[in-house]
């Protein structure tokens, strides 16, 4: 690997959700900003720098590392999470996005037995990362370090666990539980869902977890209010049909850019701003930067996972 010089060189992200400038500039999905004056690889378009990342179909070799940042870094030594385990399924394996860091793959794992127990019914498993990480052609900004995961509030009707045929896997999306217009429940939320996010949150590893404002408000307002795990729940755009997870950096990856901690326990102003007048402009102006950002400039120690 390169030097931990790299590693210094970045700048921390801010929280996602703060009622500033930080809504607006950070990358969704959730909540990582680019890094300035990192070593880089030489600058390609995003189009072609994806392609690269996702032509990469198997983990590279070498010891397991998240590198960089969630949304400008990637993955070597990847783990395989299993399209079934005990309390969970995997769904939409043709995107090949099941790998993470060994980290992540036992994280959830473990929140499935945790489920099972619990008769939270199955947990739905989205996106981890690409094989070897590294961005992505459609679909997220971040997941680029095999830390992050995407995970259904709730299981599609009829999903049981270990008896998902393949075509089925392909033709499963998330469920929205949450009216993005009226930021109400659907007729598909219920109360294990708040149960399923306190075992995501209150395990060790987890640095994240982002949710759709109004289910952030729900637990805010709800018997859930004091929860020590509470902090680790931010609200962010969308996530109405799954939440959103990001694990800290191991203690095996010094190329990995934590983010700085999250303050306070994301109630309180912080979570009016997202039901305010200024949320929506904030969007735009996200949407609007992102269309004309530079092209992106990867870690250099990520350079030898391409092909190789």
């Amino acid at each position: 690997m390169t030097s931990a010089a790299w590693l210094l060189a970045g700048l921390l992200a801010t929280d996602a959700g703060a009622p500033d400038a930080a809504a607006s500039a950070v990358a969704p999905d959730a909540g990582c900003a680019p890094d300035a004056g990192a070593s880089v690889l030489t600058p390609l378009k995003l189009g072609l720098v994806a392609k690269q990342w996702q032509a990469q179909r198997f983990p590279s070799s070498g010891a397991a590392a998240a590198i960089g940042t969630c949304s400008l870094g990637c993955l070597q030594g990847g783990a395989t999470l299993p399209a079934s385990g005990p309390g969970y399924e995997v769904i939409r394996l043709r995107r090949n996005r099941r790998y993470g860091h060994p980290d992540l793959v036992a994280y959830v794992r473990r929140l499935g037995v945790a489920a099972k127990k619990a008769k939270l019914g199955v947990v739905v498993v989205g996106d981890l990362s690409q094989p070897r990480g590294g961005p992505t052609p459609t679909g997220h900004r971040s997941h680029q370090t095999g830390l992050d995961a995407d995970i259904g509030y709730t299981a599609p009707k009829g999903v049981r666990a270990g008896r998902l045929s393949a075509a089925r896997r392909e033709q499963l999306s998330s469920v929205a539980v949450i009216d993005l217009k009226t930021h109400k429940p659907t007729r598909s939320w219920n109360p294990r869902i708040v149960k399923l996010l306190a075992l995501a949150a209150s395990d060790p590893a987890v640095d994240r977890i982002f949710v759709n404002p109004a289910i952030k408000r729900m637990l805010c307002e709800g018997a859930t209010a004091n929860a020590p795990w509470q902090l680790r729940v931010r609200p962010w755009w969308a996530h109405h049909d799954h939440f959103h997870v990001r694990l800290k950096c191991p203690a095996d990856s010094p190329l990995c850019v934590p983010q700085a901690p999250p303050t306070g326990d994301g109630c309180g102003a912080g979570l009016a701003w997202w039901f305010g007048e200024a949320a929506g402009p904030a969007r735009t102006r996200k949407k609007q930067t992102e269309a004309v950002e530079p092209e992106p400039q990867l870690p250099l120690a990520c350079g030898p996972l391409i092909g190789g």
